[in-house]
């Protein structure tokens, strides 16, 4: 699986391309703002992108859905069934406070433990709530990879003081569904640069 960090929108959110190099199927996650050379590297390359994932749905996350669907207009959008009344409201979204009132309508809304395929790689999704409701992380075994959103930083986790956030929920979704994954997986999260389980069971004060 290669793994392109593209970030994007006004607070440079982590924007991720990754593709399966053996099928050129791939999916992108949390486009925060349109990103035309994301868009260029896809076609340049003859990806074919199957899914725009979110992790969660505050805006720094979602602003771009729309601009980057309509390059890719057969890609289905996925997002958690717990995060559906915040990507439809512009106000819990925070989107309005940034002066670009936004909502996105997914088309697959996953549960906990729900998978799907992207070319040989089994995307699976585990509920990470705390920062959001509807806050999750994908986890690609086969690849050793994490992409965490905003539950978990270098050395950092997502906030915890916005409507509807709990730092309890959010330290027990790392405790018991992240740091139970192998410390060689790699972290691709939201923000600031990847990290790995094995590092940040050790090193993040948080939790």
């Amino acid at each position: 699986m290669q793994i392109t960090n593209m970030p994007s929108g006004a607070l440079g959110v982590n924007t991720y391309l990754a593709v399966d190099e053996n099928t050129k199927k791939g999916f992108i996650v949390d486009p925060g703002g349109y990103n035309a050379a994301l868009t260029r590297k896809v076609k340049n390359e003859g990806i074919d992108i199957e899914y725009i994932i979110l992790t969660h749905g505050h805006a720094d996350h979602i602003c771009g859905v729309k601009e980057q669907h309509a390059d890719f207009p057969d890609a289905k959008i996925v997002a958690h069934a717990d995060e559906k009344q915040m990507l439809e409201d512009a106000g819990f979204n925070m989107s309005t406070a940034f002066g670009m009132p936004t909502t996105v309508e997914a088309d697959i809304f996953v549960q906990e433990g729900d998978t799907l395929q992207v070319g040989d790689a089994t995307l699976e999704f585990f509920h990470t709530p705390g920062h959001s409701p509807g806050g999750m992380c994908i986890y690609i075994e086969s690849a050793g990879a994490l992409f965490s959103g905003d539950t978990l930083f270098h050395q950092s986790i997502g906030r915890t003081d916005f409507p509807g956030c709990s730092f309890e929920q959010l330290a027990d979704s790392i405790h018991n569904k992240l740091f139970v994954l192998p410390d060689e997986t790699n972290v691709f999260p939201g923000h600031m640069g990847t990290t790995s389980i094995g590092y940040e069971k050790g090193h993040n004060p948080f939790v």
